[in-house]
C-alpha cells in the first residue's frame, strides 16, 4: 500500500512539473526575429557589409555622384518615383547598382538617407525608402563633402549655379561662403525581410 502511494505521489509530481514546462513554453514565443546569438551574428555581418559598401563607394568615387543625381527643376532625385525617392531599389547610378547587388539579392531591405546642416539645425532627405526598418535593423554612416563646383546630375550646372538660380533648387542649401558647398552624412539602414 505504501509503495502504491509513493508511485501515485511521483506520478502527480511529474504531471505538475510537465504542466509547468508546457505552460512556460506556450507563454514564450520563439520567432525568427527573436534575439539570439545567431541573430546578433547576422546583424553584425549586415552592419559590416553596410559599412564596407559605403567605404567602397567613397573610395571608388561613386558615393558623391549619387548624392548629386538631382533634378533641380523637378526637385527630386533623377529617375525616382512621384514622391522623389527610390522605392524597391537603389538609384540608377553605380552606387545604386552596388546597393542592389549587395543587399537586393540576399532579401535584405535598405533605406538610404542624407542629412546635412541647415541654418536652423539639421535637415534630412530620403534617397531610398523600402519601408520601416524592423527591430533588428542596423545602420552605417559616411560623411561626404560637396563643393560649389560639383555638377548637378540633371546637367543644369554646378551646385553654386543652382543655388543662385531662384527657379532651381537642390535638397541642401549652401552652408559655406567659400568653395565648400556642404558636408553630407549618408546613412544606410539595412534589415532582413
Amino acid at each position: 500500500m505504501r509503495a502504491q502511494a509513493h508511485t501515485l505521489e511521483g506520478f502527480a509530481a511529474a504531471v505538475i512539473v510537465l504542466s509547468g514546462v508546457l505552460f512556460a513554453l506556450q507563454a514564450t514565443a520563439v520567432t525568427p526575429l527573436t534575439a539570439s546569438t545567431s541573430n546578433q551574428h547576422i546583424e553584425n555581418q549586415q552592419a559590416a557589409v553596410a559599412e564596407g559598401t559605403l567605404a567602397a563607394a567613397e573610395a571608388n568615387g561613386t558615393l558623391a555622384p549619387a548624392l548629386l543625381q538631382w533634378n533641380s527643376s523637378g526637385e527630386r532625385f533623377i529617375g525616382s518615383g512621384s514622391d522623389g525617392v527610390y522605392t524597391g531599389r537603389g538609384p540608377p547610378t553605380p552606387f545604386g547598382h552596388t546597393l542592389n547587388e549587395t543587399f537586393g539579392e540576399d532579401r535584405i531591405a535598405f533605406n538610404v538617407e542624407v542629412s546635412f546642416r541647415t541654418p536652423g539645425g539639421r535637415g534630412r532627405t530620403r534617397m531610398v525608402y523600402m519601408g520601416s526598418p524592423s527591430d533588428n535593423a542596423v545602420a552605417a554612416t559616411r560623411t561626404v563633402v560637396l563643393f560649389d563646383d560639383d555638377p548637378v546630375g540633371d546637367g543644369s550646372g554646378t551646385l553654386a549655379e543652382v543655388a543662385s538660380d531662384p527657379d532651381r533648387e537642390f535638397y541642401a542649401d549652401d552652408t559655406d561662403d567659400g568653395p565648400l558647398y556642404g558636408v553630407m552624412e549618408v546613412r544606410i539602414v539595412v534589415w532582413r525581410i
